[in-house]
């Protein structure tokens, strides 16, 4: 299944992009988080220590990162500020902490979290506005080895068709 996250206002963007996937006859969510509370990552741990694989921030987060943990992909529309993806889309990324664990292990010459659960989600990007590209691949290419998962690419609104390509 692929959870597409839309953290900006622009449902234009999710409108082209559902059309896209009923070409493609494949099995998407779309959650619209415009009007959802999405607190920012608060760094306390708890969903290590305390409460195992779940979030302290009790808000509408939660439901996503249950979407999350079973998605086989996961894309986040995201507007962006200073050359990145704004807040709101890095409180998804930063909120996913919970599907690891505080234990480390060596990958290669490098040392990861182990995973909490099976399932690995690879993360995608589609945003609006002005991105330093090179260095959003980069990112997102770190944000998935981070997760043993997988980079399927970052995309702007205008490519849209080829962010789909990239969905399965």
């Amino acid at each position: 299944m692929i959870l597409i996250v839309n953290t900006t206002s622009d449902n234009a963007i999710t409108g082209e992009l559902k059309r896209c996937i009923d070409e493609k006859t494949l099995e998407a969510e779309i959650v619209e988080c415009a009007s959802l509370k999405i607190s920012h990552c608060i760094g306390c741990n708890y969903c290590w220590l305390k409460t195992p694989g779940e979030c302290s921030i009790k808000d509408d987060y939660e439901i996503i990162l249950k979407k999350i943990i079973h998605a086989d992909q996961l894309w986040v529309i995201s507007d962006t500020a200073l050359g990145f993806i704004d807040h709101k889309g890095k409180n998804i990324f930063d909120r996913i902490l919970p599907i690891a664990t505080m234990y480390l292990k060596f990958k290669g010459d490098q040392m990861r979290h182990v995973p909490r659960y099976d399932q690995r989600t690879d993360i995608g990007i589609i945003y609006s506005g002005e991105v330093e590209r090179d260095y959003m691949d980069r990112w997102t290419e770190r944000a998935a080895l981070n997760f043993e998962s997988r980079s399927l690419g970052v995309f702007s609104k205008e490519q849209i068709k080829e962010a789909v390509s990239c969905m399965c």
